[in-house]
């Protein structure tokens, strides 16, 4: 009896040096990083061009989305978060619709009502270079409109702003899925 009142100490006595050593680490390593920083590498769609870059930078007022896509034709085209991170099928349709967790009517960037996805247009010159600069207050890095593990798709088309549910902004030219960045 002695001895499996001795053992059942023993075992309180680790499970509680355990505790305390799992815990106690400076509450450095326990806490969970917040996410500032975070990037899609856009891939081309079968039978496009168009490749490129979207980096996603936490800002106070929101989230910083730079782009620089190459291989477009000069004009405005299509610009959007897509709901699923997904950029498997040739046409990225895997990447599904734009990212609208709320069910709001598609806009544009400044519309009062808009998808959390809706990021516009991006404006190819002369060269084929398309560049994006703009602060997005209703994209986050967590909670319903986080956009980490979703995609980015670049269109073939510009953005009407107004048109249901996609801007008419038609095919997915290149499909990049958002991923922490370090």
């Amino acid at each position: 009896m002695r001895n499996v009142q001795g053992i059942g100490l023993f075992a309180l006595v680790f499970l509680g040096v355990v505790a305390v050593v799992g815990c106690g680490s400076g509450g450095k390593s326990d806490e969970k990083q917040a996410i500032s920083k975070a990037m899609a590498t856009l891939h081309p769609t079968q039978g496009n061009q168009v490749q490129g870059t979207v980096t996603f930078t936490r800002e106070k007022s929101g989230i910083r989305v730079t782009a620089q896509v190459v291989g477009l034709k000069p004009g405005l085209h299509g610009f959007h978060i897509h709901e699923f991170g997904d950029c498997s099928a040739p046409d990225a349709r895997n990447a599904g619709d734009h990212f609208n967790p709320a069910k709001m009517p598609h806009g544009g960037p400044t519309s009062e009502k808009k998808h959390v996805g809706d990021l516009g247009n991006i404006e190819a010159g002369e060269s084929g270079v398309g560049k994006y600069d703009a602060v997005v207050s209703q994209l986050a890095f967590d909670g319903p409109n986080s956009i980490i593990g979703r995609s980015v798709i670049v269109h073939a088309l510009p953005d009407d702003l107004v048109t249901q549910p996609t801007g008419g902004s038609g095919a997915r030219q290149a499909c990049g899925v958002i991923g922490i960045l370090k």
